[in-house]
């Protein structure tokens, strides 16, 4: 089974849409999207996801499920540096979370005070409850880290959603804390991550990432990627995004 996990078309976060940019993006991906013969649909309940899916959706004459569970992870935290307003939990600055030895850790991430208070591992966990119970209907059951192929399958799945539920989704699979997902990755606006099953004993089944966060779809037609994912490549750069 192949599952791709796209990342919304750049935002406009305040209308819960898309930019003129975003809607170009969203278009450029469906031509790409439209090509693949795709078994399910899956999107966020947010309009920039269902915007983006539904360039692609009206291509393929198809519909999507809409799951809460795909809307962004966004749990808020009280981070150290930030002290009159709560965060996004995938938000802190590196000088800060990298101190701490438990976030890199599969099983010692969510452990931190600011996590506990902000119920971080609850999210985390309904979140992949229903991705495990979503991929159960597909013929893969989750057991200890890897799954079991009860009815193995080729089939491909798309999911349209957000940067930070998407490393949730991959830190899941590959067995990794999400922190080090959320600081160290960076998915631009529209881009697509491919992650395949891998039975290499019948009925026993990893799941490996083949690529993440292709944009090929935005340089076909000469797009740059929307810098909306990144921070400021050099401080003294006046034009990228500063906190």
């Amino acid at each position: 089974m192949k599952l791709l996990i796209v990342r919304h078309g750049d935002p406009d976060y305040e209308h819960d849409t898309l930019t003129e940019k975003g809607w170009r993006e969203a278009e450029y991906l469906s031509e790409e999207l439209a090509k693949i013969d795709a078994s399910a649909y899956y999107v966020s309940p947010l309009g920039r996801a269902k915007d983006t899916a539904s360039c692609t959706l009206k291509k393929v004459k198809r519909e999507a499920v809409v799951c809460e569970w795909l809307r962004e992870f966004n749990p808020r935290i009280w981070r150290p540096d930030v002290n009159d307003h709560k965060m996004i939990v995938w938000d802190w600055l590196p000088q800060d979370w990298m101190k701490e030895d438990r976030f890199f850790e599969e099983n010692g991430w969510y452990d931190v005070k600011p996590l506990q208070e902000g119920e971080v591992k609850k999210e985390y966990d309904w979140v992949i409850g229903q991705f495990d119970a979503l991929l159960k209907t597909h013929g893969y059951a989750r057991d200890g880290r890897f799954y079991r192929a009860e009815r193995a399958n080729n089939d491909t799945l798309v999911f349209f959603c957000h940067f930070g539920l998407e490393c949730v989704l991959l830190s899941h699979l590959l067995n990794v804390s999400p922190m080090v997902l959320w600081h160290g990755l960076c998915a631009a606006p529209s881009s697509v991550t491919t992650v395949v099953t891998e039975e290499r004993r019948k009925g026993i089944v990893c799941f490996r990432m083949t690529s993440f966060a292709d944009t090929t779809h935005l340089y076909l037609h000469g797009e740059e990627p929307s810098f909306a994912a990144r921070f400021c490549e050099c401080y003294d750069n006046p034009d990228e995004r500063h906190d």
